[in-house]
């Protein structure tokens, strides 16, 4: 794993490429980091996951193809604990296989060969969509709208002096 730094103060974001084609990786990385990405790299499904938990990428650029676990399933472990954008980079290009890399929560699919300068125009583009996050935010101040007072902390809702 190389770790790269743009020289740009504030990095438009955080970006790990995974691909087990060592000088594919390092191609894909230069490019992000020229056009200002803080950027990583990986060469195994595990190291992946493990990159993915360390570095906590805003962006995921993840190869099919890969050792010890495939594309597939380092997106469906990093679901579990991340909401960064995964952008499959893979020669599979059959419709079942973007069907799955999409449905198992990949956010856009392209297939190699591939223009570098779309690749980082589509990062770019999944950076601009609004996160959502699977957790809603916590509430722990009372809200008052009005007369109705309603606590989360302590479950209740109270009108005036009467709680309901």
């Amino acid at each position: 794993m190389a770790d790269r730094t743009p020289t740009t103060t504030t990095p438009p974001g955080r970006v790990l490429v995974v691909d087990d084609e060592q000088p594919l990786a390092q191609m894909v990385a230069s490019y992000l980091i020229r056009a200002g990405f803080d950027t990583r790299q990986a060469h195994t499904g595990t190291q992946a996951v493990d990159e993915t938990r360390r570095f906590s990428p805003d962006v995921v650029v993840l190869d099919l193809g890969l050792p010890e676990l495939d594309g597939l399933e380092v997106c469906r472990r990093i679901r579990t604990f991340s909401d960064c954008y995964i952008l499959m980079l893979t020669a599979r290009g059959s419709e079942d296989d973007k069907i799955s890399g999409l449905t198992l929560g990949a956010d856009d699919y392209i297939t190699k060969p591939f223009s570098i300068r779309e690749l980082v125009t589509r990062v770019h583009a999944v950076l601009r969509r609004p996160r959502t996050s699977t957790t809603p935010p916590q509430v722990t101040t009372p809200l008052i709208v009005g007369d109705p007072i309603l606590d989360p902390v302590a479950h209740q809702l109270r009108v005036g002096e009467t709680t309901v």
